[in-house]
């Protein structure tokens, strides 16, 4: 069974022959840090914050902010790549955007699709697998091509995914999720009695996509903005200080030591061994 969001099936075979092409190393020549496969998330889930901050402290506009944004973008991408991340979600419009200007919407609407269309190549020689996650009304017809169009070229990239969350929230996506299943229950398709977590998992926007374990927003804003609540419950919380433009490939390093220092128990929990028991083994 499977809701009818879901719209695009997962890869099934290697890329067909094509060589993947490792990231340029970042221009300082730093590394990523060597941690044991355990201490790096698999899913990453971003919220790309500071970017009109950041242009208000240089004197510039708004959208030189997001410009200046596609870059850091870019470089995280890679250094998600060096470090063994194999999911990484960016937000890159809310279904919240929409109460912006009206000159930044459309700046953001082409900036989205524009930067999907110049980059795609270059993560399609990574390996990395390009995805949408997000609701079709009101996008432009031109974004949702340049999106579709690079699903599908890179659909059999392996080495990394990247969701692009473009046009939004996550109440948005359980509500459409909740109708979805309501509609199969009431054309008998889904047994009422027999819905669970996984079940209602299936109706979700990429039904495929794994929990997230690192959430990680910059600017120093420590709130999630309505970003993948779902596939975050059991998310680790790192907040970094600085501004999307000031963001590379360290900055997501740095986010993952801290990720790595955390103790995940997913609501289970341990009494700290007892001394006394210790010696008394001992004797």
């Amino acid at each position: 069974m499977t809701g009818p969001r879901r719209r695009r099936s997962a890869p099934t075979s290697p890329r067909q022959g094509r060589p993947v092409v490792p990231p340029p190393p970042h221009p300082s020549g730093a590394r990523p840090p060597q941690l044991p496969a355990d201490q790096v998330p698999k899913h990453v889930a971003i919220v790309m914050d500071g970017n009109g901050r950041w242009a208000n402290q240089q004197g510039l506009s708004r959208i030189e902010g997001h410009k200046m944004g596609e870059a850091s973008l870019l470089d995280v991408v890679a250094g998600a790549v060096e470090i063994g991340v194999t999911h990484v979600s960016a937000y890159a419009f809310s279904t919240e955007n929409w109460r912006r200007s009206p000159e930044e919407v459309k700046f953001l609407m082409g900036f989205n699709r524009d930067v999907i269309r110049r980059r795609r190549d270059v993560m399609d020689s990574w390996g990395v697998r390009v995805r949408w996650a997000g609701r079709r009304p009101r996008l432009w017809r031109s974004v949702i091509s340049e999106l579709e169009t690079a699903e599908e070229m890179t659909r059999e990239n392996t080495v990394c995914t990247l969701t692009m969350c473009v046009n939004y929230g996550g109440r948005a996506e359980i509500a459409d999720a909740a109708r979805a299943l309501a509609q199969d229950v009431a054309a008998g398709v889904v047994n009422p009695d027999r819905i669970d977590e996984r079940t209602f998992a299936r109706y979700l926007d990429e039904p495929d996509m794994p929990d997230v374990d690192l959430f990680w927003r910059s600017s120093g804003e420590q709130r999630t903005s309505g970003f993948l609540p779902w596939q975050s419950t059991y998310a680790e919380m790192v907040f970094s200080d600085v501004l999307w433009p000031d963001v590379d490939r360290r900055a997501l390093w740095a986010a993952i030591e801290t990720y790595a220092t955390r103790n995940r128990r997913y609501g289970g929990a341990a009494d700290a061994p007892d001394p006394t028991d210790e010696q008394a083994a001992g004797e």
